[in-house]
């Protein structure tokens, strides 16, 4: 048995596997099945070891917020290199939330930020809370700083 996270894309797949692979490190397309005209039907890709597919299956279902690909990063250097990289093209969204030029929905959060918000003390945990939901790309020392003064 295996669990894989399976997106329905318009078009694109190809492209978007190419793209999120040179993003995402120790990531990899594994394989692409491909339409009697040589263009790809459906792409399979590892992402740091989590199975995705993508497939070209038309505008039937577009991509919704519903569904997200979610990144748990050590530093605020790589928020800030995966949210530009993943913004590019896209548009950002509140609280650590993008779309990225392909239309697939994203979260990028340090993971410092699932410490503070599980911490012991309510207060210091709403006051992360708080913080987060004036933010679009997450700041790390301001989640702290919200934690520490509360």
């Amino acid at each position: 048995m295996s669990v894989n996270t399976f997106f329905w894309f318009e078009n694109g797949a190809e492209e978007a596997a190419d793209f999120y692979v040179s993003v995402i490190p120790n990531s990899r397309v594994v394989d692409i099945a491909r339409n009697s005209d040589g263009s790809a039907f459906i792409v399979s890709l590892e992402l740091d070891g989590q199975a995705v597919t993508i497939m070209n299956g038309g505008p039937d279902h577009p991509l919704t917020d519903a569904a997200s690909l979610q990144v748990v990063v050590d530093s605020q250097d790589e928020v800030d290199r995966l949210w530009d990289a993943l913004t590019e093209g896209g548009q950002p969204g509140p609280c650590g939330w993008l779309t990225d030029r392909y239309g697939l929905f994203w979260q990028v959060v340090p993971s410092v930020l699932l410490e503070l918000m599980s911490g012991d003390d309510p207060a210091k945990t709403i006051a992360v809370g708080t913080a987060l939901r004036t933010m679009s790309k997450l700041d790390v020392k301001s989640l702290q700083d919200a934690y520490d003064n509360a």
